[in-house]
């Protein structure tokens, strides 16, 4: 992750801001929020400018998966260029999705709070939207997660990272 974070960073920060880039790398799965901090604390950016940016960035595709994936996924699995991908992306997120479906709210938190590969909003938006749990809840849920993830990344980032980098 830290590979791409870099390369983001690095890229992104030569045609917009570095809060612009973190902004960005907020919202690309896999990178999401953790990438996000990472990035901004590897910019130094302060905390106080990159949370915001970096959770209201982590936000903003969970609606749209939690409302319309199912969807998306039902007509693209209807054709033989995307077929593949559809099913391996559903088979990847349920085989990730064992403690949401025992837990469901706070198996579905803690999925997208604990920074672990293969976890966080999008795939945890994924799951819960595959799993058909209630939009309320795994909405609740995921932001917990990312209020979880927040504090958890802001340690890593601006403490660890932070003191190895400065």
């Amino acid at each position: 992750m830290e590979v791409l974070v870099h390369w983001f960073s690095n890229n992104l920060a030569q045609f917009i801001s570095p809060e612009g880039a973190v902004f960005i790398i907020s919202m690309i799965p896999i990178l999401e929020l953790r990438g996000g901090l990472l990035a901004a604390s590897l910019l130094k950016i302060s905390a106080a400018k990159a949370i915001p940016l970096c959770v209201i960035g982590n936000i903003i595709p969970i609606p749209f998966i939690l409302l319309f994936i199912r969807k998306i996924f039902k007509v693209m699995k209807k054709t033989k260029l995307f077929h593949g991908l559809i099913v391996r992306l559903e088979n990847r997120a349920m085989r990730k999705s064992d403690q949401v479906k025992k837990y469901e709210f706070w198996g579905l938190m803690l999925f997208v709070g604990i920074p672990l590969p293969g976890t966080g909003a999008w795939t945890g938006a994924l799951v819960a939207s595959l799993l058909e749990v209630d939009i309320k809840k795994s909405s609740l849920a995921i932001l917990s997660g990312i209020v979880l993830a927040t504090i958890i990344m802001y340690i890593v980032s601006y403490g660890v990272v932070g003191n190895l980098v400065h």
